[in-house]
C-alpha cells in the first residue's frame, strides 16, 4: 500500500511539473507573439510621431484604463488615422498625439455607452480620416451617415463650445465629436466602468495583462505594468464581491424555499401518483403478456 501511495505521489508530481512546463511554454509563446506585434507597431509610431513617440507610448500604456485597450491595440488604432491627423495640424506631433488619445478614448466611451462594437467605431473614425462620413451613424449620436449630417454635427458642436469647426480638418472633426459626446454625458464612460463595473474592470485587467506579456517579450520595465495589473485586478475583485455575496444569498434562499415548500409537496404527491400508476403499469404488462401468448 505504501509503495502504491509513493508511486501515485510521484506520478502526480510529474504531471504537475509537466502542466507547469506547458503553462510556462504557452506563456512564453504569448509573450513572443505580443512582443513581435509591438515591434511592428512601434516602428509606425516612431515614423509618424518622431520625437514624441514616447508620449504616444505612455498614452498607450494607460489605455487599459482609459480605453479598455492594450498598448498594442491602442497604437494600432492611433496609427490608422495619424497621417491625416498630422496633416490637418500642420505636422504638429504633440497636438496630434493629444487629439489622437482623445479620439481613441472617445471611441471606447461611445462603444461602452451605446453597446456598439469597437470595430465599427474604429472604422467610422478611419473613414472620417478619408473624408468618408457614411459610417457617422455608427456612433449613434443622432446623426446620419452623410457629409451634410457631419456638417450638422460640427454646427451643433460650435453652438456648445463657441468654437468654429472646419469639416476639411480632421482634428476639427474629432474635436467636434468630443464636444458632442461630452454634452451627451458619454465622455469618461470607459474609465468609470474600469473602476466600478465587472465587465469594465475585467476588460481593463485583460488589457493590463496583455501589456505585461509584451513587456516580458521586449524586456521593458515590468514594475509599472504589474502595478497597473494589480490595480485593475483589485477593482475586478471589489466589483465581483457584492455580486458573489448576492448569488450565495440567493442560492441559500432558493434552497430554503425548496426545502420548505416544494419537497413537502412532492412527498405528499408521489405516493398517490405511484398508486395511480400501478394499475396502468399492470394492465400494460398484462396486454404485453397476452400478445406474447397469442403468438
Amino acid at each position: 500500500m505504501l509503495a502504491n501511495l509513493a508511486s501515485s505521489a510521484v506520478t502526480a508530481a510529474i504531471d504537475a511539473v509537466k502542466n507547469l512546463g506547458s503553462a510556462i511554454v504557452d506563456l512564453g509563446k504569448q509573450a513572443v507573439a505580443s512582443a513581435a506585434t509591438y515591434e511592428q507597431i512601434i516602428g509606425g509610431v516612431e515614423t509618424l510621431f518622431v520625437d514624441i513617440a514616447s508620449t504616444v507610448e505612455q498614452y498607450a500604456n494607460n489605455a487599459y484604463k482609459t480605453a479598455g485597450l492594450s498598448a498594442n491595440q491602442y497604437m494600432e488604432t492611433v496609427t490608422g488615422f495619424s497621417a491625416s491627423l498630422l496633416q490637418s495640424l500642420g505636422g504638429d506631433t504633440q497636438k496630434a498625439a493629444d487629439i489622437g488619445d482623445m479620439a481613441v478614448s472617445d471611441m471606447a466611451d461611445n462603444a461602452n455607452k451605446f453597446g456598439t462594437s469597437m470595430d465599427s467605431i474604429q472604422n467610422a473614425y478611419q473613414g472620417f480620416a478619408k473624408q468618408n462620413y457614411t459610417m457617422l451613424d455608427n456612433l449613434k449620436l443622432g446623426y446620419g451617415g452623410t457629409k451634410e449630417e457631419m456638417q450638422r454635427l460640427l454646427v451643433d458642436a460650435e453652438k456648445i463650445s463657441g468654437i468654429h469647426y472646419d469639416i476639411s480638418s480632421l482634428s476639427d472633426v474629432y474635436n467636434a465629436i468630443h464636444v458632442v459626446q461630452q454634452e451627451m454625458g458619454v465622455t469618461g464612460t470607459t474609465a468609470k466602468e474600469a473602476a466600478k463595473t465587472i465587465s469594465g474592470s475585467a476588460n481593463a485587467t485583460k488589457s493590463a495583462w496583455q501589456n505585461v506579456l509584451t513587456a516580458i517579450g521586449t524586456g521593458a520595465d515590468l514594475t509599472p505594468l504589474i502595478n497597473n495589473l494589480v490595480d485593475s485586478l483589485g477593482n475586478l475583485v471589489n466589483n465581483l464581491s457584492p455580486v458573489v455575496k448576492n448569488v450565495v444569498k440567493g442560492l441559500g434562499t432558493l434552497a430554503a424555499g425548496l426545502l420548505t415548500t416544494v419537497v413537502p409537496n412532492l412527498i405528499q404527491t408521489i405516493p398517490p401518483l405511484i398508486a395511480e400508476s400501478v394499475p396502468l403499469l399492470t394492465a400494460a404488462l398484462q396486454n404485453a403478456l397476452d400478445a406474447v401468448l397469442a403468438v
